[in-house]
């Protein structure tokens, strides 16, 4: 049995999760981010008592069909983006239409419907949220994040953190408070 589980965007999410089905007594064969495999079926009451404890933690159990597709696309780009560096030179609509075996206008036209933004605008704001991870270290050149996260160049990554943004990276760099958003309220 496959549950689908909403706002699971890293290593951390997958431990806290396992976490909860362990204490329930579920055992799971695999937990990956946005979804949980279990070994056997869950009764309802189970279910109702997982629902109420993740969503204690900030997680949910996802039902519908499209919900389901469209936590899976923003779970393939936070993958992409946040661990997956060297796979970002291929072409978002392929990476997606690859792994989720659907035609990107129709992923494109679903994911908007309900998450109110259009697959590029999340694909962006992942990218930027990365940069200013990147820019918070300090340990990486401009040039280097911008290699790493697949812009053609530095002014295009400049271009598109300040229209974002509304700061230059090097004025991002230089404020005490960085104004950095969780994965999952993006």
């Amino acid at each position: 049995m496959i549950l689908y589980i909403k706002n699971m965007v890293c290593g951390r999410c997958k431990m806290v999760v396992k976490s909860e089905f362990d204490q329930l007594g579920l055992p799971t064969i695999s937990v990956e981010l946005g979804q949980v495999e279990l070994k056997e079926a869950i009764t309802e009451s189970q279910k109702e008592i997982l629902l109420k404890n993740l969503q204690a933690i900030g997680f949910d159990i996802i039902d519908d069909k499209k919900s389901i597709t469209a936590e899976k696309i923003k779970n393939l780009i936070v993958d992409l983006v946040h661990h997956k560096n060297n796979e970002l030179k291929i072409n978002l609509s392929d990476y997606l239409v690859e792994n989720l075996h659907q035609d990107y206008s129709t992923l494109s036209n679903l994911f908007s419907e309900l998450e109110n933004i259009t697959i590029e605008k999340y694909f962006i704001s992942q990218k930027i949220e990365k940069v200013k991870e990147l820019l918070v270290y300090n340990e990486l050149s401009l040039s280097e994040i911008a290699d790493i996260l697949n812009y053609s160049n530095v002014a295009h990554l400049s271009n598109q953190f300040k229209k974002v943004t509304g700061f230059t990276p090097t004025h991002f760099k230089q404020l005490k408070d960085k104004k950095r958003i969780q994965i999952e309220n993006l």
